[in-house]
């Protein structure tokens, strides 16, 4: 399995990488960056392992990671990735994003997603795509939701957190079926 580049007039998703994941070691290591997440990415190690268990993930072929790129700052931004892909039954996870507090609010993550979203349903042809959230991150629920995806439920405390409290974990979803008028609606602009 090949990962695939992804790009826009805005954003480029290409394979992260050993050889090029020290691009995100700065942005890493900003305050509060992940809190919502069980990861922890705060020093250049820790990154370096967060991303070799993300190119574990591609050799076991249920995971494809990125790095991200801005076009409009030209510089790099952050990760994010296909997850907990199930080519049996064509559902995967967007997730495991992060980008700097200065590409935050900026649209990046509007056309990240837009990629990430057609490349799912029009290319790989799944059927499902979900995402995972925090209950208590209102920030990142409301962009989900933004993006015309449903909330399906809420798996309570099934996460085990770095400082020892287990979150509930909101799940999202938008099915193949759904995604034409998404596309033609909260992407329409792109």
């Amino acid at each position: 399995m090949k990962t695939p580049t992804l790009e826009n007039e805005r954003v480029k998703l290409s394979p992260v990488t050993l050889d090029n994941y020290h691009h995100l070691i700065s942005i890493s290591q900003e305050k509060n960056l992940i809190y919502f997440s069980p990861s922890d990415i705060s020093t250049p190690e820790k990154l370096k392992t967060y991303i070799e268990v993300a190119l574990d993930g591609f050799q076991k072929k249920t995971v494809i990671p990125f790095i991200i790129y801005d076009k409009l700052k030209q510089t790099y931004a952050g990760s994010t990735r296909f997850g907990l892909i199930n080519w049996e039954n064509k559902v995967l996870h967007i997730g495991w994003t992060w980008i700097g507090h200065e590409f935050q609010g900026s649209g990046l993550n509007t056309h990240m997603k837009f990629l990430m979203l057609q490349y799912a349903f029009e290319i790989l042809e799944f059927e499902k795509v979900e995402f995972r959230i925090d209950d208590r991150n209102q920030k990142s629920r409301k962009a989900v939701e933004k993006l015309g995806a449903t909330l399906e439920g809420i798996l309570r405390k099934d996460t085990l957190m770095n400082a020892g409290y287990r979150r509930n974990t909101c799940c999202y979803g938008i099915l193949k079926e759904e995604w034409p008028n998404i596309k033609s609606t909260v992407f329409k602009s792109l």
